[in-house]
């Protein structure tokens, strides 16, 4: 069986998340340890008793980074793996990195807490919004975005699944938006409890700053290629790989297209390594032909490494 390793991002996180994979192995306090470490915070009581502050994007990043990579170091230690690709949605792009050994996990955990400080930074709290638009084509809601932005800014920004696109923007245009994509005829339009609009033309500025912190950083040419959001596609150089993370702040997430490049290139299933299914689930509306599961627990964990050994 061929198979992808993919990592969440932003929005998977719940309170007490791991807790049932951290009893069993004392890899995942290793990892959450050496974390809060390199950014003196204590991520692991975050995740445990403070839903609030796990909710704040410069640490929820961080959170997500640790909690994807735990879980990827479990199935690692645990069984042989020999993946075609890795990919992440939006910050798990980060995970996906660090498995591949592409950057060193210490690093990757302070540039992604300046990354959500950053964002965090970029936009006055309470103006910019982020809602899901579910049951319309891409086209349209390119187009119904463009006729919104007349109100600021808002763009389509995380290409799901067909019928599954989340737009971001000033808060009057988003909401401008989804109601231009009511009347388009769209299921839901549903605003997100976010409080950064991720991946849109606002967050240039903070790109333009998080840029010298990548460039700062030491990339090494990954054990297994990952696919990036931007393109949908693999880079060619160390160069790229810091191009296409800090065109990431602003651009889109192509995440049905990198889904697409996985089963063109012969991936039969998707191993989503991290908390939560929201990957797991997008996978199916994309291509019922290809497989998925994630890893939450200890069962997930077993019913994995049994399907890749018997493969």
């Amino acid at each position: 069986m061929k198979y992808s390793i993919v990592f969440p991002g932003q929005g998977s996180q719940s309170l007490r998340m791991l807790s049932d994979l951290s009893s069993n192995f004392s890899v995942v306090k290793n990892i959450f340890q050496e974390a809060s470490d390199a950014i003196s915070v204590d991520l692991w009581k975050i995740v445990n008793e403070d839903q609030e502050a796990l909710n704040l994007t410069e640490n929820t990043q961080p959170v997500m980074l640790a909690a994807g990579y735990a879980t990827y170091k479990i199935l690692s230690e645990e069984i042989s793996l020999s993946p075609l690709s890795m990919a992440g949605h939006s910050l798990g792009e980060y995970t996906a990195l660090v498995a591949t050994n592409s950057i060193n996990f210490f690093d990757a955990i302070r540039l992604v807490k300046k990354r959500g400080e950053l964002m965090q930074a970029a936009v006055p709290s309470g103006t910019g919004s982020m809602a899901a638009i579910l049951g319309l084509d891409d086209k349209l809601i390119i187009e119904q975005c463009s006729k919104a932005s007349l109100k600021g800014v808002v763009e389509a920004v995380n290409f799901n699944s067909p019928g599954q696109v989340v737009i971001a923007g000033e808060k009057s245009a988003v909401a401008h938006a989804c109601g231009l994509m009511k009347e388009a005829g769209a299921k839901r339009a549903l605003v997100l409890p976010v409080s950064v609009p991720s991946h849109c033309s606002l967050m240039k500025e903070a790109a333009n700053k998080f840029k010298t912190y990548v460039e700062a950083i030491n990339f090494k040419t990954g054990n297994v290629k990952v696919i990036h959001n931007v393109d949908a596609d693999y880079s060619e150089s160390l160069e790229a790989i810091k191009t296409k993370l800090f065109e990431q702040l602003y651009m889109p997430v192509l995440w049905t297209n990198s889904v697409n490049k996985m089963r063109d290139s012969g991936v039969e299933r998707l191993i989503e390594a991290g908390p939560g299914k929201v990957l797991t689930g997008l996978t199916r509306r994309i291509d019922k032909s290809l497989s998925a599961s994630a890893i939450i627990d200890v069962s997930s964990l077993k019913s994995t490494i049994e399907e890749i050994s018997n493969a």
